[in-house]
Parts: structure tokens; sequence; C-alpha cells
């Protein structure tokens, strides 16, 4: 990160800690009053949010403890390394016993968050009001305790008191009362706080429109506040709100990045990295070009002529789409197939849906989003396969030719699950069999490519989280807690599923085979039946079925390798033969069967 050009990165480990020792010490909580309140290891992100409390927990003493030791830790390489560690402010969430303790104190319950029945066992988080006296004291503890137990502060602290939480009135005075109350919290703990905001609230919230925009930002004094405009890549709020009306913001003040999700796309975190060392307008075709030659070090024209139709399409969504893995290996559909219309357009390589409907389903994002020309990234994976002999010794390169491969045959899937749908509408018994088998056969091979790069594992994401347990228990917990954040979590019924299902998207060699396979194959098999005796499709009966699937795979306990096997080349070789080249017989199956 450092060599990188960051300077401002979150610090927020082991801050439940923190928490403890200020509700324990200062409010009189007992350790089952925050059983409660922390979220499992995979959810702390949601429950210091106030999204959910208790998901996934309690945590172990032991977690707290090995959390604030790795957080001295990471905080000492900071400061070394020249970095301003940002550290997490009182938001305002907090345990329910407080409630109990301090009667008089102005606390809310939350609405529900995702929860599928409002399960207040999971949903409807507690939140101290900031006008409330209490809010400053606590806000306080908080600052001193980090303050005392790492010895020194970068003095930036960020707070989102708002993030997914509607203030409960829209009077701009109040709202500015609360902006206020939230920054002297800050402040009475540290006098020369800052105050760091996600503008993620002002993007989706209709709530704020431009006077309560105005009043939350002009409650804090002049350069006290930072926003951060994490969602300019879609939604820039600095063009709509006059510079966010003056108030310092990153992109103006600096660059950053604000990802929900890494380990992906590694050309992009490249040239946002450089950016803040560049004064004047990039030449990114000369960029994508030396960035090849950087990345495996060799100028090939093949390669680059590849990276330069990536560039103008995969890299070049320009559509405002911001949710694009939604493809149907890892979110599938949970609909009936009769509310499914597929229209087609012919491409060069395969026919793609110009105008796939999904008219009503559980999820709205689970449509698959394609903004470029398949045929053109085809033809750049066929570039990069056919200068592979001279790269294959570099890991960068079979990272590469494993991702486009993944790519391509995942956007193609797609259209092999509508094929599926089009023969089942047609009655086409034998059509929707050889169309679904091959895809479930598309999902095995895919998950032997993936097989072939450490970087498309589910081994090393599992065994990482039971390395951090100390006891049996522990392990199955930490497991379940890592399988569970990458299918479905939060709470479900036997028959209605989670609205947070697929939330990571993850193609990972292991879980094709062992989860998104099997769960296609329970839809197919349904399909099929309907078929076979003239009925309607069963909807009810394929939602038990592979939610049932979910939960047992959650808790399951087999295990999966961490290094990678086979050859990456090789490999991607005999996919592109099997499914996009012409010649082939099978690759023309999804077109004779219209």
């Amino acid at each position: 990160m450092a060599l990188q050009g960051v300077n401002l990165p979150l610090a927020f480990t082991g801050q439940e800690a923190i928490w403890q020792k200020v509700f324990q010490e200062k409010f009189n909580m007992s350790m089952s009053d925050l059983d409660d309140f922390f979220g499992g290891p995979a959810f702390l992100a949601w429950s210091r949010m106030g999204n959910l409390h208790g998901w996934g927990g309690p945590l172990p003493q032991s977690w707290f403890d090995k959390q604030l030791i790795l957080q001295k830790k990471i905080l000492a390489r900071m400061y070394e390394l020249g970095m301003t560690p940002v550290l997490p402010a009182f938001s305002g969430n907090v345990p329910a016993a407080l409630k109990y303790i301090f009667p008089s104190a102005k606390i809310t319950r939350l609405g529900n968050w995702f929860s599928v029945k409002n399960d207040l066992k999971w949903c409807c988080t507690y939140l101290l009001d900031a006008t409330d006296p209490l809010f400053i004291e606590i806000g306080k503890a908080f600052i001193e305790k980090q303050l005392q137990e790492y010895g020194r502060t970068g003095h930036i602290y960020n707070c989102d008191t708002f993030d997914e939480n509607t203030p409960p009135i829209d009077d701009p005075e109040y709202i500015s009362s609360l902006g206020a109350a939230t920054f002297k919290g800050m402040q009475s703990g540290d006098d020369d706080a800052v105050w760091l905001m996600q503008g993620w609230l002002f993007s989706y919230d209709p709530f704020w429109r431009p006077p309560q925009m105005k009043a939350l930002l002009h409650s804090v004094p002049l350069g006290k506040l930072v926003v951060l405009d994490l969602f300019a890549e879609v939604k820039p709020i600095w063009v709509t709100s006059e510079q966010f009306y003056g108030v310092p913001y990153i992109w103006k003040v600096g660059v950053g990045m604000s990802m929900e999700g890494i380990e992906q796309n590694p050309i992009v975190y490249d040239l946002m990295s450089e950016m803040a060392f560049q004064q004047k307008k990039i030449d990114v075709k000369a960029w994508v070009d030396m960035y090849s030659t950087r990345r495996y070090g060799k100028s090939l024209p093949l390669i680059q002529e590849g990276w330069n139709v990536l560039y103008h399409t995969i890299y070049n969504c320009t559509d405002g789409a911001y949710d694009k893995n939604r493809d149907v290996i890892v979110a599938f559909p949970d609909v009936d197939p009769s509310l499914i219309s597929v229209q087609y357009d012919q491409s060069h390589h395969y026919y793609r849906p110009s105008g796939t409907v999904i008219k009503e389903i559980t999820d709205p994002f689970d449509r698959p989003h394609l903004w470029y020309s398949t045929s053109e990234v085809i033809y750049a994976l066929e570039l990069f396969i056919t200068i592979g002999d001279e790269l294959s010794r570099s890991k960068t390169y079979r990272y590469d030719l494993v991702d486009l491969t993944r790519q391509v045959l995942a956007k193609y899937a797609n259209e092999l699950f509508f094929k599926v749908i089009e023969a089942y509408k047609s009655h086409d018994v034998h059509g929707m069999t050889l169309l679904s088998q091959r895809f479930l056969d598309l999902v095995e091979d895919l998950d032997t490519l993936l097989a072939c790069h450490d970087g498309f594992l589910l081994g090393p994401w599992l065994e990482s989280a039971k390395q951090l347990a100390q006891n049996e228990e522990q392990e199955r917990q930490f497991e379940w807690n890592a399988r569970t954040q990458i299918t479905m979590w939060f709470d479900n019924t036997k028959e209605e599923a989670s609205l947070l299902r697929d939330y990571g998207n993850k193609y990972w060699s292991g879980l094709l085979h062992d989860y998104y396979g099997p769960r296609a194959a329970i839809y197919f098999k349904y399909l099929r039946e309907s078929l076979e005796r003239g009925e309607d499709f069963k909807l009810i009966e394929w939602r038990r079925e592979w939610i049932k699937l979910t939960n047992e795979w959650q808790k399951s306990r087999n295990t999966f390798p961490v290094e990678s096997k086979g050859d990456a080349l090789n490999t991607s070789r005999w996919l592109f033969n099997k499914y996009l080249n012409l010649t082939n017989t099978e690759t023309k199956l999804i077109e004779v069967q219209r």
C-alpha cells in the first residue's frame, strides 16, 4: 500500500476489543450484554454499521485479545511507513443493555435491515441520539481508550451514523445538531480530531435533499470534515451538490479507492494508485501498453493488442450500471421460469440476449449485465492464448488468462441458461435436458480452470478462517462464518431465502463444484419434472431444496485444496476449443437448439 502511494488507510481492526473495555469499564456492562451486540468474524463490517447484531457470534475472548494485538502491529507499521491511519469513532450504535442501564437516554430501535421476518434476534439495532449527553460521553471514552491502548493517533476518525440509517425527522436544524454532536464526541477525546465520513448515504437515500445535506455538512467547522465520494465512478455526488457545498472531499483534496471487494481487476488498482503521481491527463492507451510489459516482463505486440481490446470493452462500461457481476452461475435466479422472457440478436460467436427481462424476482440484481461485445472479448482471449507459450512462466499472466477465460465462459453460461429457459417454454424436454447438462458441464469445467491458479481457490478462504480458532468449537464457528458470508447470510426460512444471498459472487474452485453446480442442478431437475408431468414449475419445492442445500453446505466441514493444480494455458486452450471454437460441432449446440 505504501509503495502505491496510499497514505490514509482505514485501521479498523481490533475495535471490538476497545468497545469491550469501554462498555465494561465505563458503563457497567457484562460480557453477556455484549455477546448479542457484536457480529461474528465475517460480519463485523455490518455490525459496526448498526445493520445487524449478534449474527455469526458471539465472539470468543481470544478473538478480542488477538485482534487487539494485531491492530497494534498494523498501526506501528503504518506509522513507520509514514501513513496516517484512520481510526473508528462512535456513531451511536449501542448494545441493547444500554437502554436498561440508562432508561432516560434517547435510544431508538432502528427498522429492519434485510431480515426476512423482522427477526429481532438479528435485526433492528439500537441507536443513541447524538443530542443525548450520553452520546458525547461514550464518544469521548472510546477515543480516549484508543489513545491509551495505541499510544498515538493520526487525528482522523471515521464515523457513519446515517449510513443506511435514516434520521427520524428531516428538520435541517435537527440534522445540524446531530452532526455537531457527532463531531463533539470525537473532539472531546481529541482536540485535533477530523471527521472522515462516507458519502454513500447521499447516493441512495432520497432523504438527503439539499437542505438536509447542507445542514449535516455545515454542522462541523470547515476543515474538520472530509467526505468520501465513494460511489463517484457511477454516481458522483460532488457534481450535483456544488462540490459538497464547499466541504473538502476525496477527489478534491486527494484521490482514493473505496472498493467493497478486492483481489480482482489488478489493472484498475494499478492505474488508480498511479493517478496521485500524475499531473497531466494520462494517455490510457499508452499506459495500458506499458502495463502489460511491466506486468509480464516482456513487450509483446499480441498481448498489448489483447489488453487494448479489453480496455475498450470490459473496462469501458459507461452505462451507469454498478452491479456488473451477477452472472447466472454465481447469482442463480430464484424465480419461476415462466416469468423470464428472452429475446435474441445474433452475435459473432453465440447469441446474446438483447431484451432479457426478469419480470418478478426476489432480488432485483439477479439479471446478468452485458455492456460489451462478446465477440471482441473472445478475440482478446484468442490473443492471450496465442501468445501463451512465451508468457506461461509468468504467474501474473496465468492469473489474467484464467480470469479472462472465466469472464468469457461466464457470459457463455448466461446464454446457455436462457436457452434452457427457451427450450422449457417451448416444451422441448430433450433440448432442455441437453442444454441444462451442458450448463452443468460448463460449471465443472470452470471449476477445473479456476483450480489452475492460487488466486481462484476456495480452500485458502476457509483455512485462513479456521487458523484463527483456539479450539474445535471456534473452528466450526469461524468456518461457518466464512462459508455463510460467500453463499447466503442473514436469516432465512425453509421456503424463503435471505435477500443477502450470493453477496460475494465468488468464482472460486471448489465453490462451483460443491455449491453453485448442485444448486443449478436442482433448478433444472424441477424444470424437467414440470415438462414431463405437464405441471407448473414447483417454485416452493425448488426453494425448499436449494435453501436446504445452502444451510447444509454452510455447516459442512469438507476441506478444499489450498494450492493450485493443473496447467492454466492448456486448460484455457481446451475450454476455448470446446465452447468457443465454431468449427467444433458441440459449440454450435447453443445455436441449433433455437
